[in-house]
């Protein structure tokens, strides 16, 4: 079989710019806007984001999960007892990547990272279709299985347990919120001179600077 020469792939990227004196002070607001255009260009997925940790080994590991709110940090639920959770645990530090193909655009976001309060966790579960909640009680998140049809078991266990009621959210699951301190907009540009503007927090206080591409 023939390798594909994926060194030779190529795409010009022209659709707008990003100017550091064109972006509002607070870069949460910066990012609602550009989540918004997201949200609104039919984009499949706009919420999804690359989760990078660091685990006790000092290795990073990343995954695709979902941005689930906004508000002085980003906020997204697993399995406390996941490979994400126990990285965590042993390094409370996180990266977030947005990025958005179709608008040329990617963010990254850098910070600490810490557990939600449980109401808050209830809330988000308890909003959640039932097969979902079902789903994260059943599978025991990162650790080995024998076979997909233990989950399949388990689930069908639990459909019959919850027939008439709700099920209730497991104290291994629930919320983060990453609160950032570094956040960098990256917009496309042509011959690869990419507009990069990074906002950094110092003692409370947002600097905003434009970085080379």
């Amino acid at each position: 079989m023939e390798r594909m020469d994926i060194a030779s792939l190529r795409k010009e990227y022209t659709l707008k710019a990003l100017d550091e004196s064109e972006v509002v002070p607070d870069p949460l607001v910066q990012f609602d806007g550009w989540f918004a255009e997201a949200l609104n260009s039919g984009l499949v997925e706009p919420s999804a984001m690359n989760l990078a940790t660091i685990g006790p080994n000092g290795r990073p590991s990343a995954r695709i999960v979902l941005l689930k709110g906004v508000d002085h940090g980003f906020l997204f639920f697993t399995n406390y007892d996941s490979r994400k959770g126990l990285d965590l645990l042993a390094h409370p530090y996180g990266a977030l990547t947005f990025h958005w193909v179709e608008l040329e655009r990617q963010v990254r976001i850098e910070g600490r990272v810490e557990r939600v309060a449980p109401a808050l966790s209830t809330d988000y579960f308890n909003s959640r279709p039932k097969l979902s909640r079902l789903g994260a009680i059943a599978s025991p998140q990162s650790k080995v299985i024998d076979a997909r049809q233990q989950l399949e078991t388990e689930m069908a266990k639990l459909a019959k347990d919850y027939e008439t009621s709700d099920p209730p959210r497991p104290e291994h699951w629930g919320g983060y919120r990453l609160l950032p301190d570094y956040l960098e907009f990256w917009q496309g540009r042509r011959s690869r001179l990419h507009d990069r503007v990074a906002y950094t927090n110092t003692n409370g206080i947002w600097a905003i600077a434009r970085l080379a591409p």
